[in-house]
């Protein structure tokens, strides 16, 4: 089991920005992608951001151009630098990690989350 742990939230005003990161257990170069979730109450869970192990990247509409997601293989690391703030990105952040192209649930791990709050 891969266990990931995220830090980094709090909580900061309208055009601020935070640098989220997401701590492994065990080697994040033996995972197909990470990704960044966010939620916030009455809401779905959104896709934030991704990377796979080939580096690619995605983003989901909304954030693109203000986020950037990283990893860093040698601290098992990813993070997720947010700027340019909005208070609708207000949510908890989870990370996500995938171990196959598959993508099944039984491929993902997940954290428990870290609360932003973007105040306008």
């Amino acid at each position: 089991q891969v266990r990931l742990v995220e830090s980094g939230g709090g909580l900061v005003q309208a055009g601020g920005s935070l640098n989220l990161s997401c701590a492994s257990s065990r080697g994040i170069d033996t995972l197909y992608a990470m990704r960044w979730y966010r939620q916030a109450p009455v809401k779905q869970r959104e896709l934030v951001a991704r990377i796979t192990s080939s580096a690619t990247t995605y983003y989901a509409d909304s954030v693109k151009g203000r986020f950037t997601i990283s990893r860093d293989n040698a601290k098992n690391t990813v993070y997720l630098q947010m700027n340019s703030l909005k208070p609708e990105d207000t949510a908890v952040y989870y990370c996500n990690g995938v171990r196959t192209f598959l993508d099944r649930n039984t491929d993902n791990y997940w954290g428990q989350g870290t609360q932003v709050v973007v105040s306008s």
